[in-house]
C-alpha cells in the first residue's frame, strides 16, 4: 500500500468505530488533514444517520458540507460522544504533537469536549519521545518575538511560519530541537507565556485510542 492507501485504510477502521454512535440527534468532532478528509469522504454516505458534525477547520466544514453533513458550532452543541483526528507525532501513552496543518487550537477544543478521541496516523507519526516534528505554537502577532524568545529559553528553535494565517488570525511559530520528555508539564508551561493562544502538545488531554496504518493493515494502541 502506498501513503494514500494506508490513510484511507486507517480512515474507514475509525469509521468502524464510529458507526455504532451515530444517530439521529447525534453530533461529532472532525479534525483537519488529509487523513481526516479520508475519513470525512466516508463519512458522507452516512450523512442521513446523524445530526452533523462540529469542524476543527474551516476546510474540513466546508469538505463535510460538501459531503452533505450539517455543520455545528461546539457552541451549539455541548459535549460531543467521539472525535476523529489525525497527528504529526505519538508517544506510548498517546500524547501526541498536532498543528502542522495550523488549526491545532481548535483541534485541542473540540478534542477537550469530546468523550472519546480516535487518533488516526500511518506507522511514520510513531515515536518514543515527542519532539523531532517542530511544535506548532499558536501566537498572538504583536507577542511573537515575545513568545519566540520564551522558547529559546526552553531550549527550542523556533521558527516563524511565513505566510500562514489561523482561522483564530493568529500567526505560528514552529519550535524545531526540542526532546520533550514531561509532555504535559511542557504543554501547560508554553500556554502560560503572555501572548500564546495554544502549543500543539496533546497531554493534558490525549488520545484514548491510536489507530496506526502499516503496510500490513491496521493497529489499535491504547495508553501503555
Amino acid at each position: 500500500m502506498n501513503a494514500d492507501d494506508m490513510k484511507k485504510s486507517v480512515a474507514l477502521k475509525a469509521l468502524e468505530q464510529v458507526k455504532p454512535l451515530l444517530a439521529e440527534d447525534v453530533v461529532i468532532g472532525i479534525g483537519t488533514g488529509s487523513t481526516a478528509n479520508y475519513f470525512i469522504d466516508a463519512l458522507g454516505e452516512y450523512a442521513m444517520d446523524f445530526k452533523g458534525a462540529v469542524a476543527s477547520s474551516q476546510a474540513s466544514a466546508d469538505r463535510l458540507k460538501a459531503c452533505g453533513i450539517d455543520v455545528f458550532e461546539l457552541n451549539e452543541t455541548g459535549s460531543l460522544p467521539v472525535y476523529v483526528d489525525g497527528a504529526d507525532e505519538f508517544d506510548p501513552q498517546l500524547n501526541l504533537i498536532k498543528g502542522g496543518g495550523a488549526a491545532l487550537t481548535r483541534e485541542k477544543i473540540v478534542a477537550q469536549a469530546c468523550q472519546r478521541f480516535i487518533c488516526i496516523v500511518d506507522a511514520s507519526k510513531q515515536v518514543d519521545v515527542l519532539g523531532a516534528f517542530p511544535l506548532p505554537v499558536e501566537v498572538i502577532p504583536m507577542a511573537r518575538s515575545l513568545v519566540a524568545r520564551a522558547m529559546v529559553k526552553l531550549g527550542g528553535d523556533p521558527v516563524y511560519r511565513e505566510g500562514v494565517v489561523t482561522d483564530n488570525g493568529n500567526q505560528i511559530l514552529d519550535v524545531h530541537g526540542l526532546n520533550i520528555q514531561d509532555p504535559k508539564q511542557l504543554e501547560q508551561q508554553i500556554n502560560n507565556i503572555p501572548g500564546v493562544v495554544c502549543n500543539g502538545i496533546f497531554a493534558l488531554r490525549p488520545a484514548d485510542v491510536v489507530l496506526m496504518s502499516t503496510p500490513d493493515g491496521v493497529d489499535e494502541r491504547r495508553p501503555l
